[in-house]
């Protein structure tokens, strides 16, 4: 049997709105104990600067370039990071000691797959020496060496939590998780065989570009201005058509690939009701890529608090006789998910276990990852 491990995961995801931060104890495998977790916000000023960074790293031609404002930012952003942990170990009267690793994910500001460079800020020497805790980072890069698209990486962890979903909940059909973040992902869990996942397209990124630039609002909250919007559909054809969907899985997206042009001049609230739209018709897209039509789809990440996308998921889901569930309603924390997957992932690769696999990624072979730092 495999030893129980306390990890903490730090993900700070394509939305950039902060640092989600979760405890777990668990084998790497199918043992999971959720423990703990948190998020810390960025301010706007702070987001607005790495969204500035996103500029500069267009001119990354090697992963450890860091041009323009990027070494700065990965500076800060680290600071904050090991500022996070440590003032999460203090809320939570945990010792450093009792934490076996921390998996950093980082800040990604570019990810080409078919260039095989994904680039992920984050100092991860730095967080190991201010938090005195070992640190497993750059979990994707073993990925794209292998020939994997080095994207998604949380499948491993959804896999783990799919045998604690009861049987008379999923009826030995295909189950499958959706993450909405900044771009949205599936992972397809059926019997026993390994797990089927890819981006199927925008997510929250859109939207909240949308309302920005047309209102100065951050996000759309609750889907409050899509709910006044029609949506209009020759946009969201623009959008469905895109090559992008005729490729087979696994396939990854950067948060640049899609953007607004396709929506045109609408206004504030059709803008937003049809990105919602968007969204929701290229997650349940994905369903034909499972070996038969899902029974469970389990929606996470920020935009399952978005009402108008759920109301367009679950009217699309039942067309096929599938439900659609929020994580909570299983018991699990769809905020903290992600954060709990690189936990996860970090015993995993301490283990030496696969991340990833052929049918996740593209690698050639199922395959391990990650670097570890001890403290200095």
């Amino acid at each position: 049997m495999a030893a129980i491990r306390r990890a903490i995961g730090l993900m700070s995801g394509t939305s950039m709105d902060g640092i989600d931060i979760a405890l777990i104890d668990t084998d790497g495998e199918n043992e999971v104990r959720r423990g703990a977790s948190a998020f810390v916000p960025y301010e706007t000023a702070f987001r607005r600067q790495i969204e500035t960074g996103l500029d500069d790293a267009k001119l990354i031609r090697a992963r450890t370039e860091r041009p323009g404002v990027l070494a700065a930012i990965e500076k800060e952003l680290s600071n904050r990071h090991a500022r996070a942990v440590i003032d999460f170990l203090s809320d939570n009267n945990i010792a450093k000691n009792d934490i076996d690793i921390i998996g950093f994910h980082g800040q990604t500001v570019l990810h080409r797959p078919l260039q095989g460079l994904t680039v992920q800020l984050g100092d991860a020497s730095m967080l190991a020496t201010m938090t005195g805790i070992p640190v497993v980072y750059d979990m994707r890069a073993n990925d794209m060496v292998h020939g994997g698209q080095g994207a998604p990486l949380v499948p491993a962890y959804h896999r783990a939590l799919s045998t604690h979903i009861p049987a008379e909940i999923s009826q030995g059909k295909p189950v499958v998780f959706a993450n909405i973040g900044g771009i949205s992902n599936v992972t397809i869990i059926s019997g026993n065989g390994d797990p089927i996942a890819f981006d199927t397209g925008p997510g929250n990124t859109l939207i909240d570009q949308w309302v920005s630039d047309k209102a100065g609002i951050a996000y759309d909250a609750g889907g409050a201005i899509a709910s006044e919007g029609q949506v209009v559909a020759d946009r969201v054809g623009r959008y469905l058509t895109k090559r992008f969907f005729d490729l087979p899985p696994p396939k990854s997206l950067d948060r640049n690939d899609f953007t607004l042009e396709e929506l045109g001049d609408l206004e504030l609230a059709d803008g937003a009701r049809t990105l919602a739209r968007v969204t929701a018709d290229a997650i349940l897209k994905a369903g034909v890529h499972a070996p038969e039509t899902p029974s469970l789809w389990i929606i996470c990440g920020g935009g399952r608090k978005n009402a108008t996308i759920m109301t367009d998921l679950k009217d699309g889901a039942a067309v096929a006789g599938a439900r659609v569930v929020v994580a909570e309603d299983l018991g699990f924390n769809g905020d903290s998910m992600e954060a709990e997957a690189w936990a996860y992932l970090a015993v995993r690769a301490l283990d030496g276990l696969p991340l990833t696999w052929p049918t996740t990624t593209g690698c050639d072979a199922p395959v391990s990852g990650g670097v570890i730092i001890a403290p200095s």
